[in-house]
C-alpha cells in the first residue's frame, strides 16, 4: 500500500477516533443525568406510590439502559477503531 493511501486512511481513523472519545464523553455527562434523575424518580415511587410515580420511575430506568447501551457500542466501536489506527500505524512505519 503507498504511503500517502496509508496516511489518508490515518487521517480518517484519527478524526473518528477523536469524534467518538467526545461522544463518548457526552454520553458520560448524559448518562451521570439520567443516573441521577432515575434515583430521584425511583425515591419517589417509593414515598408516594402512585401508578404515575412507578411509570416515570419505570420509564427513567429504560432511558438509562438505552443511553448505557449506545455507550457501550461507541466504546467497543472506539476500541475496534484505535487497533485499526495501532495497524496503519504499522504499515507506515513498515514503509518508510
Amino acid at each position: 500500500m503507498f504511503r500517502s493511501s496509508i496516511k489518508k486512511r490515518l487521517a480518517s481513523v484519527s478524526k473518528e477516533v477523536s469524534t467518538l472519545r467526545s461522544e463518548i464523553g457526552v454520553l458520560d455527562e448524559q448518562l451521570q443525568q439520567v443516573v441521577d434523575e432515575a434515583e430521584d424518580l425511583r425515591l419517589r415511587s417509593i414515598v408516594s406510590e402512585t401508578p404515575q410515580a412507578a411509570k416515570e420511575h419505570r420509564d427513567a430506568t429504560k432511558w438509562v439502559a438505552s443511553v448505557q447501551r449506545d455507550r457501550e457500542m461507541k466504546v467497543t466501536k472506539l476500541g475496534q477503531l484505535e487497533l485499526k489506527q495501532d495497524k496503519l500505524l504499522d504499515q507506515l512505519m513498515d514503509s518508510g
